[in-house]
């Protein structure tokens, strides 16, 4: 009962009609989604945007690089850090399975999902819909315009516990129901009449053939998946929002203390950039006030080399933020 549950409360959160009894984490839901969408199309190419986190795109990666499928990444604007939609447009073409956003994005900048669906559509490929942190779900309008929706839910109470374990999800429109991986537990009833559950879509290989089993991914988090449902039981539609709310007023506080570095609308985390010190420095001053800094971008992006990833969330306190603001402004 409690995955069916969490399947519906899932359906509500993402505006699609079916989702499954959660996946692995995010980075492996993402590039099980765009098999999904192979399978879906016919087609074998993959368009993923540089704004999708990048362990999630590393994963995409080795998907592809074992199944020789074509993936290609798209840009950004460098001063909204939103979708370079000309570029996008520029890439699309008649064998694109897939197009693959994240919003808010790496940045935590929100995206014109409907946008990248129209395009994604006139083309005939499907939009894959990712996310990252789902309390901005609470807030901003479900992802209806995409196919498929695949995320990560560890900001719903769950411990970071030093990489994991996680909770994805997937979640798709009715019509692609007996493409999704992994599990689907439906409600029936008994021979009296009673209320019942049972596993009524399993697709990987352990439950059908072979040439028929749509993933071989065997692993799903059913408990930590209950530790999400749970939370949502427990916060409510109302509740939800209101949490969605403390991140978004928390954050503007910081972005208005902060410079951000980009011009596009923001949720809980944006990226700023080193003024008089370097972000190395900027790290080092506030672990010296016993704040831990933001997540330096060189790594992953070269060209924000001395940019920094802010998160402020309901737990943060206005004391920590005005003090890294002074760190970051001196």
């Amino acid at each position: 009962m409690t995955i069916f549950e969490f399947q519906t409360m899932i359906c509500q959160l993402t505006g699609m009609d079916v989702a499954n009894a959660s996946m692995y984490d995010g980075s492996t839901a993402v590039p099980e989604a765009a098999m999904m969408a192979i399978r879906v199309t016919g087609r074998q190419k993959v368009l993923v945007a540089r704004t999708v986190h990048p362990e999630y795109r590393d994963v995409m990666g080795t998907y592809a690089k074992n199944q020789g499928l074509p993936v290609q990444e798209f840009g950004y604007d460098a001063d909204s850090g939103q979708i370079d939609w000309k570029d996008l447009e520029a890439k699309l073409d008649k064998q694109t399975a897939c197009v693959i956003i994240q919003s808010p994005n790496f940045f935590g900048i929100v995206e014109d999902v409907k946008k990248a669906a129209e395009l994604a559509h006139a083309s005939g490929a499907l939009l894959v819909f990712t996310f990252s942190e789902a309390v901005s779900l609470g807030i901003l309008e479900p992802p209806r315009d995409a196919d498929i929706v695949a995320g990560e839910l560890q900001s719903f109470a769950i411990s970071p516990s030093y990489g994991g374990p996680f909770a994805g999800i997937m979640a798709a429109k009715e019509k692609f129901i007996r493409q999704l991986p992994g599990r689907l537990v439906g409600q029936t009833t008994d021979t009296h009449g009673n209320r019942a559950f049972c596993l009524t879509l399993a697709t990987r290989e352990q439950h059908i053939r072979r040439e028929k089993a749509t993933s071989n991914i065997c692993t799903n988090q059913a408990l930590i998946a209950l530790m999400a449902t749970v939370y949502m039981e427990l916060y409510g539609k109302a509740g939800l929002h209101e949490l969605a709310l403390q991140n978004l007023a928390k954050a503007h506080y910081l972005g208005s203390r902060v410079q951000p570095h980009f011009s596009g609308p923001y949720f809980n985390e944006f990226v700023a950039a080193g003024d008089g010190l370097s972000v190395e420095e900027i790290s080092e001053e506030l672990l010296a006030r016993k704040i831990i800094g933001g997540l330096a971008l060189k790594k992953f992006y070269p060209e924000l080399s001395n940019t920094m990833l802010l998160c402020a969330t309901e737990m943060t306190k206005r004391a920590d933020m005005d003090a890294l603001a002074e760190t970051f402004n001196q």
